[in-house]
């Protein structure tokens, strides 16, 4: 009985070693359809950032990975944007967030309003809904363009309402 649990154990954790081949073969393949070369330190930001399906801050990725120096952190969400595989969205706190827009990934697809919530400093994506249309003066060029709405998360206005 204990030979049969430990093949199984075994036959467990060789499945999950494949699952994860197939996330890195997967997550490679889209870092270097963008022009990037495929590093450790590439994989596992993208990975998170794909996986939060909101935008995360440099320092809530610093925290969920703390064996990741920051410069190197730093480094790689710059190549994410510099690539076009994530955008920043600077939130009113002035604090720039990253999120992933790798098409035909789960995660925030650009073009889209965000969500700040002034209390905990959570910020989602408002995917259903897209950004106004600009139209400037002949000569002038659009780099970009955000929208955040602000107010405050479900969670936190709980919390207000539950002290009242």
């Amino acid at each position: 009985m204990k030979l049969f649990y430990s093949l199984f154990i075994l036959g467990v954790i060789e499945i999950g070693k494949k699952q994860d081949n197939a996330i890195a073969a997967k997550l490679g393949g889209m870092l270097r359809t963008a022009g990037l070369k495929t590093t450790p330190p590439r994989l596992d930001v993208l990975k998170r950032l794909i996986e939060a399906v909101r935008p995360m801050s440099h320092s809530e990725l610093q925290d969920a990975m703390p064996e990741m120096d920051r410069v190197t952190l730093y480094r790689t969400l710059s190549s994410f944007v510099e690539a076009d595989i994530a955008h920043q969205v600077q939130g009113l706190d002035g604090t720039w967030r990253f999120c992933s827009h790798v098409r035909g990934a789960v995660g925030c697809p650009g073009n889209h309003p965000h969500f700040l919530c002034v209390a905990c400093g959570m910020m989602i994506c408002l995917t259903d809904q897209q950004l106004p249309r600009v139209h400037t003066p002949e000569g002038y060029t659009v780099q970009g363009k955000q929208l955040v709405a602000y107010g405050k998360c479900p969670e936190c206005a709980g919390k207000e309402s539950d002290k009242k």
